[in-house]
This record gives structure tokens, C-alpha cells and sequence, in this order.
């Protein structure tokens, strides 16, 4: 009887334990929709679609979500972002998806991993996020040294004796580095996910694929290195999964040899950093554009009415070429305002945050190509040492989660969403 009722005991736990993690995990492929399979989103000319349907991104950047979900103390600061996020009304999230040999590094060493950080980081966050209905844009490196990065690439060759060069942009033409980083790239699209048993290539949970956070190649203004490395890597992606959309994660600088260049751009030496928007863009394999927005950053001397028409400038005229040069959707996948500029108010950042998102809405109103903007960047209260003078805690701040809730159901009411989405109903 003993021996019986102890059986019965464990059959009972056990079963518990699975309905936990059930309902934890189990229904991760319906929570977009309710009672249907996720649908990927893809592109339909200008447009992103999903079903067949008008997808238009409101959301924000977390570049931080990995990085907290390696510690299990921590781990709950990601589960309130995507919360938040989705409490918002908010659809894509974009985060990084690489930490290249530092701290509770990823990717220890060329073709090395750490299995704790894929199980306990990225598997989480990805399964986290489809739980909560958001998706994911993931990068896959650093143009900077923040986070390993170009330099740490370039650290690992020397270190194996292969190096052509100690120049950080040899990433982008260094046989030896390419073969590193494609080794990555197809470790990170196989990747089966140990929470969903997904592969990353197979989850519609993963919006896209950045191939690098803000390319320049200094060493070549012509473009020609930074072009045939992304025609490469962009090939690479697709050969592996059919599923995303890539992009190349541009700042969106016009080339020497476009006419923008001179009018457009926000000074002279955007043209010289060896990213050239509408060149890079036009890869057949580069599915959707990105742009970041920082006009106190790049023309810092500015008053605050001239970066607001900067603003306005700089996204109508990437819209414009989305609509009539490239043919594809044009994503901002960053803008803000410094809170370190001079004279910086709450009121003024407010106002570049609604002419962006304006301009997103009237670009969606008309079917134009302007596809979404993600804020930089959003935090949960107690990791100050991931913010910066963008950062902003969305519940903290009443005016920007007001405006970007506005801008959630605004975008859901032009076209595509139906009005019954129950995400919807429950933000609007």
C-alpha cells in the first residue's frame, strides 16, 4: 500500500511538473493568434505581411534580454520587459543576439559555445518571448566592441595566427574571420531551442535576422568591402533558412556616389564610412532596409527645431526610396533623443517621439513603404548598468508609453489587424 500510494505520489508530481512547464511553454506556438498556428512574417512588395495581411512594427529595443536571462536572479527582469512590451500593444522586440568572448560570453571562441548561456540566454528569451506574444529581431554582431564585436573577431585570428590584418574592418575581408562568423551564423539558424524544440530557423517567434548592428567600413569609403562581405552573408543566411527576412542593420547613410549624399545626409563624413544605403540595400537577399535616427547625435551643434526637420527629411526620404528605388519595406529600427544634449527636456524628446511615429502612421495610411519604427531603448527598474542617455523604464514615463500605446492601435485600425485580435481589444 506503502509502496503503491509513494508510486501514485511521484506519477502525481511528475504530472505536475509537466503541466507547469506546459503552461509555461507548451502553448507557445498559439499565443499570437488565438487557436492557430504562428504565421511568419513576410514581405509583399513595400510591405511586411503576415496570412497575407498588412504587418506594421511599433515596438522597441532591449539589447540587454540575453544578458539577464543567464542568471536566474535575473531572469525575471526580461519576462517584465516582454510584458510590458506586450501590454503595450507592442509586436517586435529587437535584442542581440550574439556576446562574442566576454563576460557570459555566447560564443567563447571561434566554433566554441557556451551551452549554459544557449539554454539559460537565448533559448529563454526566444521562448519567453513567443509565450508573450513578441518577436524577435536578432543581431547577429557588433560593428563596435561592445560585446566582443568586429575587434573580438579580429582578436581571435591573431590569437590563431591566421590574421591578415590588426585592423578591425579586416572582419569584413579576412577569408579566416568570414569562415568564423559563417560558422556562427549557422550554429546560431540550427540551433534547436531546449525549452520549445524549435529550431531557430524554424520559429516564427524570430522576426528577422540583422546581420551586423551598424556596419561601417572606414578603411574603404567606396563601399566595395562592406558590399561584397554583406551580398555574402546575406546569401549565407538564406541558404541555411528559407523562413526570415534579413536585413543589414544600416544607420541609413547615402554613399559617395549618390546624389543624397550631399543633401540629405547629415554631414560629409556620412558618406565616407563605407555603408552605402541604397547599394547595400538592393541585395537581392537583403529582404527589408533599416535605418537608426540620431540627429543629436550626428549633427549635435543643431537647435532643436532644425533636428526635428532633420528627422522629418531624413524619414520621408528614405520612405520615398523605399516606395521608388528599392521596392522593399523601410524599418527604423532605433531612433531617440540624448538626455545628455544641452538643454535636453522630457517635452522635447516627446515631440521627436511623435513625429517619428506620425510619420510612421501616415506612411501606413497611404501604403507606403515606411514599415515601423523600434524605439531605443527600453528597461525594467534595477539594471542601470545597461542604460545609457536613451534609456527609458516604460512605466516610469508616462507621456512615452502613452504615445507608443496610441501608436499600437493606430497602426491596428489602418489595415491587416482584425479588429478582433483579443491582444488588441485588451490595449485599445
Amino acid at each position: 500500500m506503502g509502496v503503491r500510494n509513494g508510486m501514485l505520489y511521484h506519477i502525481l508530481g511528475l504530472l505536475s511538473v509537466l503541466a507547469f512547464v506546459y503552461m509555461s511553454f507548451g502553448g507557445l506556438r498559439f499565443r499570437f493568434e488565438e487557436g492557430s498556428e504562428v504565421a511568419f512574417v513576410q514581405r509583399n512588395g513595400t510591405q511586411f505581411v503576415v496570412d497575407g495581411k498588412a504587418f506594421y512594427v511599433n515596438g522597441w529595443n532591449s539589447y540587454w534580454l540575453m544578458f539577464q536571462s543567464v542568471d536566474v536572479d535575473s531572469r525575471h527582469r526580461v519576462r517584465e520587459m516582454l510584458k510590458t512590451g506586450a501590454k503595450m500593444g507592442l509586436t517586435v522586440c529587437r535584442t542581440w543576439g550574439f556576446n562574442d568572448g566576454g563576460y557570459h560570453a555566447l560564443q567563447t571562441s571561434p566554433g566554441r559555445f557556451d551551452e549554459q548561456a544557449f539554454k539559460q540566454a537565448l533559448d529563454y528569451v526566444i521562448a519567453e518571448a513567443g509565450q508573450q506574444g513578441i518577436r524577435l529581431l536578432l543581431s547577429l554582431v557588433n560593428n563596435l566592441e561592445g560585446l566582443g564585436g568586429k575587434p573580438q573577431y579580429v582578436k581571435w585570428a591573431w590569437q590563431d595566427g591566421v590574421g591578415l590584418s590588426s585592423s578591425d574592418d579586416s572582419f569584413f575581408f579576412d577569408p579566416s574571420i568570414r569562415s568564423y562568423f559563417k560558422n556562427y551564423i549557422k550554429t546560431i539558424l540550427t540551433r534547436k531551442n531546449t525549452i520549445t524544440g524549435i529550431e531557430y530557423r524554424n520559429d516564427p517567434t524570430v522576426f528577422g535576422w540583422e546581420l551586423i548592428n551598424e556596419p561601417r567600413c572606414m578603411s574603404d569609403p567606396s563601399g566595395d568591402t562592406l558590399q561584397e562581405w554583406i551580398e555574402e552573408m546575406s546569401a549565407f543566411v538564406k541558404l541555411i533558412d528559407k523562413n526570415h527576412l534579413v536585413t543589414v542593420g544600416l544607420e541609413g547613410f547615402y554613399g559617395p556616389h549618390d546624389p543624397k549624399s550631399s543633401t540629405v545626409n547629415p554631414g560629409y563624413w556620412a558618406s565616407q564610412v563605407g555603408s552605402d544605403f541604397i547599394r547595400n540595400s538592393k541585395i537581392s537577399n537583403i529582404d527589408f532596409t533599416s535605418v537608426h535616427i540620431y540627429g543629436d547625435q550626428w549633427s549635435y551643434k543643431q537647435e532643436f527645431e532644425d533636428q526635428l526637420k532633420f528627422v522629418s527629411k531624413w524619414m520621408l526620404s528614405h520612405i520615398e526610396d523605399g516606395d521608388e528605388v528599392l521596392h522593399k519595406p523601410v524599418l527604423f529600427s532605433e531612433y531617440g533623443l540624448s538626455q545628455r544634449i544641452q538643454n535636453f527636456s522630457a517635452s522635447d524628446r516627446e515631440k521627436i517621439h511623435k513625429t517619428i511615429l506620425d510619420i510612421i502612421y501616415k506612411s501606413a495610411k497611404r501604403n507606403k513603404s515606411g514599415a515601423g519604427t523600434l524605439i531605443w531603448q527600453f528597461l525594467v527598474d534595477g539594471i542601470n548598468e545597461f542604460s545609457d542617455e536613451y534609456g527609458i523604464v516604460p512605466g516610469g514615463n508616462s507621456s512615452t508609453y502613452s504615445l507608443l500605446v496610441e501608436q499600437s492601435c493606430r497602426l491596428a485600425k489602418v489595415k491587416g489587424w482584425p479588429q478582433q485580435d483579443v491582444k488588441f481589444k485588451q490595449v485599445c
